[in-house]
């Protein structure tokens, strides 16, 4: 019995990456500091096989532009964030691409730029909290981003086309 529950237990951990499926959770901007930043994202991210979601990729859906994000960060991180702030789960905006807009827009002059949010549950409201880290090494908190749940995507979103031709979307 004990052999046959660990073997279980084995299959089942190997098998959790294959189950993995990715998700695009479509939000809108709910005050008007997130709206003044972005009128809405979409979180691309994978569903694990126990139903926890991890973040991938953060999509603009009004605007041109995606940025990579990766779980992780510095303690320092969580540590910036303001009292009554329940958000845990820290990602890190790569630099390369968008991600460096993205982080420029979220925190003016840090050179590193940090996403907190909470566990992401479908049909729920999400709030990120921006947090940065400047030259001199401090972490400094930057903005909370407010969104209410919009739907669920099976596929991400399409590009447009805007007045001058020029795709809009991704």
């Amino acid at each position: 019995m004990r052999r046959l529950l660990i073997l279980a237990l084995a299959a089942t951990a190997a098998a959790g990456p294959a189950a993995a499926e990715t998700r695009y959770l479509a939000y809108d901007a709910s005050d008007r500091v997130t709206q003044a930043l972005t009128q809405g994202v979409t979180l691309e991210a994978d569903r694990g096989l126990f139903g926890a979601i991890s973040v991938r990729r953060i999509i603009s859906t009004s605007q041109r532009g995606s940025a990579d994000i990766r779980r992780g960060g510095p303690d320092a991180v969580r540590r910036a964030l303001p009292a009554g702030a329940r958000e845990t789960s820290v990602y890190a905006i790569a630099p390369e691409g968008d991600g460096r807009g993205l982080s420029r827009a979220l925190c003016p002059g840090s050179e590193e730029v940090w996403l907190v949010m909470g566990r992401v549950r479908l049909g729920r409201p999400l709030t990120l909290h921006a947090v940065g880290r400047w030259s001199d090494g401090a972490y400094r908190y930057c903005v909370q981003l407010s969104y209410d749940w919009r739907g669920e995507w099976a596929m991400p979103p399409a590009p447009r086309v805007g007045d001058d031709g020029a795709p809009v979307g991704r």
